[in-house]
């Protein structure tokens, strides 16, 4: 398994030290637009590498090194603004980076799933279809992969049930119009009532983004293992299933657009897109959060 990582910036190096911890590739390939980074970052990791069991070939490189990636992930992002918290006011700018470096990354290693962790997610997840020729079966954004693991974690708290044995997604945009699929989650098989508390957790969820933000002035580390599990997932053809951003063509009368849906992920990307039913307040609320992004991608095609 050939993985690259465009960007080795936090969440770049974050989710490259990750998969070194995690033995996830046979070689790693980094790429930075100020190469001393990416080769600075390798050595850093190969020292890393020493303390583990395994061996991996790691090092940085420009475009031709990507050549014959199994997986890719796009992690470049310009600087979110001094001060600012929605990470929409990304997209024309990280919009214009992926129509600048995707299409010759996807020239080298055509047959490459692409991961998207870079924001606004659901934005650029779009695009990357189009900058890459890629099918969107191998565009997968992380989209509220990292929403969900919080909202679970939150209901574990509460019922003391592990978060890994309750079903709870949050689906829709990957910003303030996702919402939580209570209506199908359950523990157990048992359905989880959808009380004020809850959604009062899951507000919190939808904030939390910005508390990190607020405090130490970016995410990193929970997208990058998010990214991970997505690439372990391809790697090894698991056939988990994960809400993540795909461009959609009909999905519950949704196109040209993409979203967080439950996806069943493996070694071709997105193996199968899962429709879990809705309630009316559900179906109202994926409708919004189509608009919303949508409205974001007219931002982003304006601004650019």
């Amino acid at each position: 398994m050939k993985i690259g990582i465009i960007g080795t910036g936090r969440v770049g190096s974050s989710l490259a030290y990750t998969l070194v911890a995690r033995g996830l590739a046979e070689e790693l390939v980094l790429y930075n637009r100020k190469p001393e980074v990416a080769v600075g970052e390798a050595l850093d990791l190969e020292h890393a590498l020493a303390f583990t069991q395994r061996r991996m070939a790691i090092r940085a490189g420009d475009v031709d090194a990507f050549t014959g990636a199994d997986v890719i992930a796009l992690c470049a992002s310009r600087p979110l603004p001094e001060g600012a918290t929605d990470r929409r006011l990304l997209g024309p700018q990280n919009v214009a980076l992926g129509r600048e470096l995707l299409p010759a990354f996807a020239r080298v290693a055509p047959n490459a799933r692409l991961v998207v962790l870079s924001n606004p997610v659901d934005v650029l997840t779009y695009y990357a279809v189009e900058h890459t020729g890629f099918p969107a079966e191998r565009v997968l954004g992380c989209g509220t992969l990292v929403d969900s693991a919080r909202f679970r974690a939150m209901l574990s708290r509460e019922i003391g049930v592990n978060p890994s044995d309750l079903r709870a997604y949050v689906m829709g945009e990957h910003g303030p119009a996702q919402f939580p699929m209570m209506s199908s989650a359950q523990a157990g098989g048992e359905r989880l009532a959808d009380t004020s508390a809850r959604q009062a957790m899951f507000r919190d969820v939808v904030n939390a983004g910005i508390t990190i933000l607020k405090n130490k002035g970016y995410t990193s580390h929970a997208v990058a293992m998010a990214g991970s599990l997505l690439i372990e997932a391809i790697a090894f053809d698991t056939r988990q299933t994960f809400p993540v951003s795909q461009r959609l063509n009909g999905y519950l009368g949704e196109r040209d657009v993409a979203l967080s849906v439950p996806a069943v992920v493996g070694t071709n990307g997105v193996e199968k897109l899962l429709q879990p039913e809705m309630n009316d307040k559900e179906r109202q609320a994926f409708r919004d959060a189509a608009g919303s992004v949508r409205e974001s991608l007219r931002f982003a095609a304006e601004a650019g």
